[in-house]
């Protein structure tokens, strides 16, 4: 198992409008991560870098824009903050939804298929093999995943499964259609934190 993060690290939100949201705040801690719920925006405001959870995807589009949540939050991602949207969280980036025109935040070019797996009967787990992580698999967890049917240009597919891509990266933006926070390997959190966020060259990690 990975060593904690050996240094004092910026804050990480985690949006905590609906969705397994403290998992992934358990997971981050564990990593010595500075974390907290954001679920207003003047939480949002505060936030150096936001995790997406899983969850119902039209839920937190729709309370995003309920609580005028969407615009802020938008601005701040082109200004530069690195989110990870899991799940749910996949589909908020995504800028096109195959069949829907459910809110959004639309700042990932790719295109992606809801429930693309099956429906909560079908859930599964695999070992993926993700390169940017280590030689060891990591465990996937699949709950009404989505995929990504599409990617546009400065997207880098990390991941596949049966052909589509399940984690995905362009610049600051990381998705995964799977859920890291079920599992207790911190890799792909370590990841976010370190390589997308970039707060490598400022601390030491174990």
């Amino acid at each position: 198992m990975p060593n904690p993060i050996s240094c004092r690290l910026p804050c990480v939100g985690v949006l905590a409008l609906q969705g397994a949201f403290r998992e992934h705040k358990w997971a981050l801690e564990r990593l010595g991560v500075q974390v907290f719920l954001a679920s207003t925006l003047a939480a949002l405001r505060d936030c150096e870098a936001l995790v997406i959870p899983g969850g119902e995807s039209t839920t937190i589009g729709r309370l995003l824009n309920d609580f005028n949540m969407m615009e802020p939050l938008r601005e701040r991602i082109r200004g530069g903050m690195a989110v990870f949207g899991t799940c749910a969280g996949m589909v908020l980036l995504a800028r096109e939804i195959e069949g829907s025109v459910q809110p959004r935040l639309g700042l990932m070019e790719i295109t992606v298929r809801r429930n693309a797996f099956g429906r909560q009967v079908d859930s599964f787990e695999m070992d993926l093999e993700i390169p940017v992580l280590g030689e060891e698999p990591f465990p996937g967890v699949f709950i009404r995943a989505p995929y990504a049917v599409g990617v546009g240009q400065g997207v880098e597919i990390l991941c596949s499964v049966q052909g589509k891509g399940v984690l995905l990266r362009q610049g600051k933006l990381l998705a995964a259609a799977f859920h890291p926070e079920l599992t207790g390997d911190l890799r792909l959190h370590r990841y976010f934190i370190s390589q997308v966020a970039g707060w490598n060259e400022a601390c030491k990690i174990g």
